[in-house]
Order: structure tokens, then C-alpha cells, then sequence
């Protein structure tokens, strides 16, 4: 579909993106502040301006259309962009002030969020940002965070989640502890091999299992719940770890096993509260992380 040639009601793209946010014409119609007949009335316009269908309405909600899933990855870079371009042009950025607190696994706080943080006290020097680091699933309904970057989608219906991508992972370890060990040829190879264990030395066991790797308790002499903890036991070559592709530009000395073995996907989901339609500040770094770690992604 070439988009370039069509034209459309800024208003009626807003719609669009306020209705796949709150899942529903009826939600979406809420936080806009207009009736659900209007709304519907814009998305008609906005499907018949572009020529395709957008939604496939039921009952109680409304489900994307593929043209509708190619669009919305678009009506978000757009809104982004237009808010820093607006708050920037009018320096509303610069006057933004408040509390915003970010929670994050360990290794996304460590190799990605710093540069992506130090972009954004540029754009909102007067934002306070908390960075809490963990790999505990944060209740943003009772505030304990105001923006979580989690690996899977949140099963809390009222939270707003957002699909920035994937990265992927596979399976690496030092030179030193290679040449000692020897390089294995085959997932069967790995289970005489020590591994590095993530948060307890059994948790991993089921998950490597599934992939066809047969390793049992033994096989984890150490293990620890902070990630970057584990890559740095990793990097002095005491066993073989699991890293995402996005953390290798900051570790040295470490080896990908196994060409051939499937990476593992990972996604990347950025989820808040309702707060995002109130809060400029909220909006602000929400938008302003979704487009860097769509950028992170695309780059990594």
C-alpha cells in the first residue's frame, strides 16, 4: 500500500490509535471525551480516506485488520514524533516536571536505558526518573512504577501494552572457558558442560529442556538473580549463559555457541497505567522510550 499517497483527518488517526490502546470504540471514545457513534463515524471516515478496513467490529470489541496492524506501528511513530516536535517547538518539554518511575530488568537498566535516559534529560530536564531494576513484574495499578519494559505482555486488562518488538537470544561463552572445556558441536554436547543459573540453579533447567537441551542440577555450579552479575561470572569463564543479541556490543571476550541452534525470540513489551492520557509527563517518556527502543531494536 503506498501511504504516501493518501490523505487523511488528523483527528480520525487519533481515533484510530485511541480505540487499539483502550481495545474497544467504547473505551477509546472515553478517554477521547466523545460519544462512541463519533468515533466510530471518524474510523469509518479514516478506512474509507485510506480504502481498506482497519477493524473487524464485534460485540464488545474491536479486533486490527492486517491493513490495520500494518497502520498502527505508523500512527504511533507519528503521534511520538509529533508530541517532541510540538513540545520541543513551544519548549513545554523544557518546562515538564514530575516524578516517573521506570522499572526494567538488570541488564536493560545496565546496556540500553543509560544513553536512551541521557537523550531524554535533553529533551525534559525538569522529569525526575526513578530506575528501579528487577525482575519481579511491578503492579502498575497500585503505582509501584509508572512505565515497566517487560518481556511478556501483562495479563491486567486496563493496562496499556505496547509491542516495541523482539530482540533474540542464544547461547554463549567465554574463549578462556571454551578452550579449557572444549567447543561443543551439538545441543547434545552441551550437557557435560557448566552453566551459569538465573536466579536459582534449577530455574532454567525446564526451559533449556524444551529446547532439547538435557541438563540437570549438577550442571549449575553457580548461579545469581542479577543479570548482569551472570554475564560478568560468564566473562571469567565459569560457565555457559544465555545473552540477548542487544547486550553483546557491551561484553568482551565471549563466543556464540552452536551456529546452527534457532535463536530463542524475546519480546519486548512497554506497558503503563491509564495515567498516560492525563500525565504530559507520563506521555513524554513513554513516547519518547518507545521510539528509542524501536530504534535499539531495529539498530541491534
Amino acid at each position: 500500500m503506498n501511504w504516501n499517497s493518501v490523505l487523511f483527518d488528523w483527528n480520525h488517526v487519533r481515533g484510530f490509535l485511541a480505540t487499539v490502546e483502550e481495545g474497544s470504540l467504547s473505551g477509546g471514545a472515553r478517554v477521547l471525551g466523545v460519544t462512541q457513534p463519533t468515533l466510530s463515524r471518524q474510523i469509518s471516515a479514516l478506512e474509507a480516506s485510506l480504502g481498506v478496513t482497519l477493524f473487524e467490529r464485534g460485540h464488545r470489541s474491536s479486533e486490527l485488520t492486517a491493513a490495520g496492524l500494518e497502520l498502527v506501528d505508523h500512527v504511533r511513530t507519528m503521534f511520538s514524533a509529533a508530541t517532541d516536535i510540538s513540545l520541543t517547538a513551544s519548549g513545554q518539554s523544557q518546562t515538564i516536571k514530575g516524578h516517573v518511575k521506570i522499572t526494567s530488568t538488570n541488564n536493560m537498566a545496565t546496556f540500553n536505558l543509560p544513553p536512551i535516559l541521557k537523550r531524554l534529560r535533553g529533551i525534559a530536564p525538569e522529569i525526575e526518573i526513578e530506575l528501579v531494576t528487577s525482575n519481579d513484574v511491578h503492579d502498575l495499578k497500585k503505582r509501584e512504577a509508572d512505565i515497566a519494559i517487560r518481556h511478556g505482555r501483562p495479563e491486567q486488562p486496563d493496562l496499556i501494552a505496547k509491542l516495541i518488538g523482539e530482540t533474540s537470544a542464544n547461547f554463549y561463552a567465554s574463549t578462556e572457558y571454551l578452550d579449557r572445556m572444549g567447543r561443543p558441536d551439538s545441543p547434545a554436547d552441551l550437557s557435560t558442560h557448566d552453566f551459569i543459573g538465573f536466579e536459582t540453579a534449577t530455574m532454567l533447567i525446564p526451559h533449556y529442556k524444551q529446547m532439547g537441551i538435557n541438563v540437570i542440577r549438577d550442571n549449575f555450579k553457580i548461579y545469581s538473580a542479577s543479570g548482569t552479575v551472570v554475564i560478568a561470572l560468564a566473562e571469567q569463564g565459569l560457565g555457559i549463559i544465555m545473552m540477548f543479541k542487544n547486550e553483546l556490543g557491551q561484553v568482551k571476550g565471549m563466543e556464540k555457541l552452536l551456529p546452527d541452534f534457532p535463536s530463542i525470540p524475546i519480546p519486548i513489551w512497554l506497558v503503563t497505567h491509564r495515567e498516560l492520557h492525563t500525565s504530559r509527563r507520563i506521555r513524554l517518556v513513554y513516547d519518547h522510550l518507545s521510539v528509542e527502543l524501536k530504534a535499539l531494536l531495529k539498530n541491534g
